[in-house]
């Protein structure tokens, strides 16, 4: 790989490493701290959970349009990202945090799509498509450095200085980036004429968008109480931000060798077996409240929900080359409609049965039946492409 190449793509993983790992899911184990020190209720950090993931969906929703100057708009985007970030520990207003929480989320969902969008292309133009799983170990990067720095600058500073603190190193990790990216020009995307052969809504894609979509709802409950869950266990909390740590661990070189093992199995066969390690992960808690079981858990979360992430971006940008903004932001809006609804229904959940096992039952179940639409989709529209196929046949002969 040349190194031109190596520093678009290292580009690329440090805004995933902002806008997801540090913008996004810093909030986990930051959390707790803010619950404790502002009195705030398991609904009211549902309620600034929300607030991100429907920022999310209305950027990755509007990803889907950006066809011109992409680099420009990205970059404006990551911007106000960073901005997002440090005023959070600016103030101490819940209505300013819904405000910046939501903002963090709309530039996250623009930032995501497009840096998937223009990486994956750039790598297919330069033929070196089997590295574009190393993109998305910027989520797990990221996450993994909120994890280690969110405890240590906390003990220090409050949970103020943890937010200025990651505001600072993103915003050093943006200028990076420019640097990194300074001589690229990305090509404009093509708006392609709509044809039957165009249509995303045919075939499989549906199936993986839907499946997809409540995989955004089943592992988001997961991703925003995971560490709140364990502080709340009086045995277990002086793991509850080692939790994170493992999580990013596991999600910094998950994207590489699910994508790698796409050369010996098929995408739906790997998908499945993700989704069956995240059911097992989620519901280990509910089984057993251990330090092994817990970090396991944690493990098993970060390594398959980057993978099932990178693994059904690029099997829909395999079904539609030419069309990488539209599929990955179709995906990532079913994702983070999910999403939205992920933390409000755990909220509800939890305070009808009054125990932290309820929302991860839930959420076990809700990705059992995304598992369920994979396959049955894939078995359906094998079944249809079949019958189309021996229809073509007896018409010729």
């Amino acid at each position: 790989m040349q190194r031109q190449h190596i520093g678009v793509l290292v580009g690329g993983v440090l805004l995933l490493v902002v806008a997801m790992g540090i913008s996004r899911f810093a909030f986990t184990p930051i959390l707790p701290f803010m619950r404790i020190e502002e009195g705030l209720s398991f609904e009211e950090g549902s309620y600034l959970a929300s607030s991100n993931y429907i920022g999310y969906f209305v950027g990755a929703l509007g990803a889907g349009f950006i066809f011109r100057n992409k680099k420009n708009f990205l970059l404006a985007t990551v911007i106000l990202n960073v901005f997002s970030i440090f005023f959070m520990g600016m103030t101490h207003s819940y209505l300013f945090w819904l405000l910046l929480r939501f903002i963090a989320g709309a530039t996250s969902g623009f930032i995501f799509v497009l840096t998937s969008s223009i990486i994956m292309d750039y790598l297919a133009t330069h033929f070196q498509t089997r590295f574009s799983g190393f993109l998305f170990s910027g989520i797990g990067i990221g996450i993994a450095i909120s994890g280690l720095l969110v405890p240590f600058i906390e003990g220090n500073f409050g949970w103020e200085g943890t937010w200025l603190g990651l505001g600072i190193l993103s915003a050093i990790f943006l200028a990076l980036t420019l640097v990194l990216w300074r001589n690229i020009s990305i090509q404009n995307g093509e708006k392609v004429e709509k044809t039957n052969d165009t249509k995303i809504l045919r075939g499989f894609m549906p199936w993986l968008i839907i499946a997809y979509g409540l995989e955004g709802l089943g592992y988001i409950i997961t991703g925003t109480f995971l560490v709140d869950i364990i502080y709340n266990i009086e045995s277990l909390r002086s793991f509850a931000s080692f939790s994170w740590v493992i999580a990013g661990i596991a999600a910094a070189p998950a994207a590489p060798i699910w994508m790698l093992l796409i050369s010996k199995y098929s995408t739906v066969k790997l998908l499945s077996i993700a989704y069956i390690l995240q059911v097992i992960g989620i519901l280990l808690p509910v089984i057993t409240q251990t330090s092994w079981s817990v970090l396991l858990s944690a493990f098993l979360f970060g390594f398959t929900f980057v993978g099932i992430v990178s693994l059904s971006t690029a099997y829909a940008r395999e079904l539609f080359p030419k069309q990488s903004g539209v599929v990955v932001s179709a995906l990532t809006t079913a994702y983070a409609l999910g999403q939205i609804l992920g933390p409000v229904l755990a909220s509800s959940v939890e305070s009808y049965f009054k125990s932290f096992k309820a929302p991860l039952s839930f959420a076990g179940f809700i990705v059992t039946v995304a598992l369920a639409i994979l396959l049955l989709g894939k078995w359906y529209s094998n079944r249809k492409e079949l019958s189309k196929a021996l229809e073509v046949y007896h018409h010729s002969s």
